[in-house]
């Protein structure tokens, strides 16, 4: 399993670090948008990400994390999961675009709202596809730790879909209202708020 562990510690290594990526955009959005700041937003919510915020979660989770011999079905569950959340980000990309998938369009407060494709069916499926890949990430491994990591890391991703869909209401106003009246969140055919 060599191949399907680095696979999966990727997977990882670029999920959960982005719940923090967004804290920095969304949360500093009004002061990002002041004025003209080029890249600068980006690199700051990268280097918080991926270096502080990938820094702990590889001390904290490395050690041992796939030391368990898993079962048949965690490792067929655990591929399909990680094999939805390449599909989704592939299929997001092609219907956003690269640079709505960093953000892009919240730094300018332009571009229009996506309601087709995958967001016919969901509003956040890039989200979606994010928690499909840390599950099928924490079946795999079978830690506690991970699963542990895993749940604070939901609570915080849950919190930053609730900040970006502010952001959405009021850059878009009723049309968004309409959407998200229409569309479930994250999961097709569930909950919509």
């Amino acid at each position: 399993m060599g191949i399907l562990h680095w696979f999966a510690g990727i997977i990882l290594a670029i999920e959960l670090p982005v719940p923090i990526y967004w804290l920095v955009m969304h949360g500093g959005i009004s002061f990002w948008r002041k004025r003209d700041r080029g890249r600068l937003p980006y690199w700051v919510a990268v280097s918080a990400a991926w270096g502080a915020g990938g820094w702990a979660l590889y001390h904290f989770l490395r050690p041992g994390l796939f030391a368990a011999e898993r079962p048949g079905w965690a490792i067929v569950a655990g591929t399909v999961l990680l094999l939805s959340d390449v599909a989704i980000f592939a299929i997001a990309e092609s219907e956003l675009g690269g640079r709505r998938l960093v953000g892009q369009a919240e730094l300018s407060a332009k571009g229009e709202l996506a309601m087709r494709g995958m967001y016919a069916h969901v509003r956040h499926p890039r989200y979606l596809g994010m928690m499909l890949g840390v599950l099928g990430v924490c079946v795999l491994a079978g830690s506690a730790r991970l699963w542990a990591v895993a749940g604070v890391w939901c609570v915080a991703t849950l919190a930053m879909i609730r900040i970006e869909e502010g952001e959405l209401r009021e850059r878009f106003g009723a049309a968004y209202a309409e959407y998200a009246a229409r569309v479930p969140m994250l999961v097709p055919g569930g909950h919509r708020d």
